[in-house]
């Protein structure tokens, strides 16, 4: 028996990897080697995610180069800015090609070389002023790659893997990847004796670009069989056709205003570094206690997520939520104490709680998308939703100034109100994995 195989019974406790559903016949004898791949494919991004993401790591880059606490805000917003508007562009051009996974594999390569072009600007610029801005211009072109590679991981997501096995593949991406930074992050903190400095930073861009590399190489090794080119339309039509979608879908409009306001969760993790920041000051080690504990966060939660969203990706939805909404609480009580009274070890469960929503509203919004979508039509809507998403991120952009004119707490109040909102729309959502 072949090595992935083994290792997905191992994951899926499925010893009949004949049992598929939802996805071609000639596909089932590969879900096995695609399952594997597409974890260890994940592994390898989410350990890259971790060492640079805009949410936790360049959030603390950014303070590193003395950036204004707007732009420190701007980092999610421009990233889901680039990543999602293209999506609906593209979506319809995906359509023509009988085989998608090269446009994730050729995107991840470019993200790959924004991650070293952002060494270079770190190692070379960082006592510019130019530094910060040249960073978020990379993260921007890196975003509207994973806009491009996002609508075809999906769709070959779709073809490759059973509805009922996709959450949990999903989480067990998380998983993996969560072990691997929490590798990286112990290393960081108890091996890297040097304090702060360019160098560093630049080396963590380098990191990250070298796994994206080989990310790219293992996904062009999922076995994809050709699919249907039919209903190929232009971007104007893709629009329309996305837009008949939402007038006509109630369930589809009430979701997508229920993944909008679920963006307070990635949003407000930037401010809990500034908070984190200001408390404890820039120290590498304390970077990689946040690390460790944003990555023991993942590895504890995604399984149980990913089995929860198979089940109920709404249910799961609705308990980040509410956990992120605690995270909130803790961050209040933090701020309201005295400055001289809080360590590391204070900001550490806020970050924990944080990761742990965000890792379960992560996974719950894929997959019920990719389970809600109609097959023939599954692009359109990803793309649709990533738009109406990336049109929303534009506006979020401006939240950061809540900080600027009044202050953190009430920066902190401000997402609690859009997660009460949040739930209060998803009571509105059909839950799809319980439909007769």
């Amino acid at each position: 028996m072949k090595v992935s195989h083994r290792f997905y019974e191992f994951l899926t406790e499925d010893s009949d990897s004949r049992i598929c559903k939802s996805i071609p016949d000639s596909d089932c004898t590969n879900v096995p080697r695609n399952f594997s791949l597409n974890v260890l494919n994940g592994s390898l991004t989410k350990l890259a995610e971790a060492i640079i993401s805009p949410n936790l790591t360049l959030a603390w880059i950014l303070t590193f180069l003395n950036a204004p606490v707007f732009l420190i805000g701007s980092l999610v917003p421009a990233k889901d800015i680039g990543s999602l508007l293209p999506q609906l562009i593209v979506s319809g051009k995906i359509r023509q090609f009988k085989v998608r996974k090269y446009f994730w594999t050729t995107a991840a390569i470019i993200q790959s070389i924004c991650m070293f072009l952002g060494g270079i600007v770190v190692f070379y610029y960082h006592d510019s002023t130019l530094a910060s801005y040249s960073i978020l211009a990379l993260i921007f072109l890196f975003s509207i790659a994973s806009g491009v590679g996002s609508v075809s991981f999906k769709d070959v997501v779709g073809k490759t893997i059973p509805k009922g096995e996709r959450g949990q593949m999903l989480s067990y991406r998380s998983t993996f990847g969560g072990i691997l930074a929490l590798i990286a992050g112990l290393f960081i903190s108890f091996f890297v004796k040097e304090n702060a400095s360019a160098e560093i930073y630049a080396t963590l861009f380098i990191s990250a670009g070298i796994l994206w590399f080989l990310a790219a190489i293992v996904f062009y090794g999922i076995s994809e069989e050709k699919g249907a080119t039919k209903g190929g339309r232009s971007p104007i039509n893709e629009i329309k056709e996305g837009l008949k979608f939402i007038k006509s879908d109630d369930n589809y409009r009430n979701f997508l205003f229920t993944r909008a306001l679920l963006m307070a969760i990635p949003l407000l993790q930037p401010f809990y570094v500034v908070l984190a920041n200001q408390l404890t000051g820039n120290s590498f080690a304390s970077l990689g206690y946040l690390i460790v504990v944003t990555s023991i966060a993942q590895i504890i939660s995604s399984p149980l997520w990913g089995k929860i969203a198979d089940k109920s990706s709404l249910k799961l939805l609705q308990i980040a939520s509410g956990i992120a909404l605690i995270g909130i609480a803790y961050a209040i009580i933090i701020y309201l104490q005295n400055p001289s009274q809080i360590s590391i070890s204070f900001i550490l469960p806020l970050f924990f709680v944080n990761a742990i929503a965000y890792a379960g509203a992560r996974l719950s919004r894929k997959t019920y998308l990719v389970d809600y979508a109609p097959d023939k039509d599954r692009p359109t809507y990803v793309a649709m939703a990533s738009t109406f998403i990336g049109l929303f991120t534009i506006i979020t952009a401006s939240f950061g100034l809540i900080t600027d004119y009044f202050g953190l707490l009430y920066q902190f109040i401000f997402f609690a109100i859009l997660l009460i909102v949040c739930i209060a729309f998803s009571l509105k959502l059909k839950d799809i994995q319980n439909e007769n």
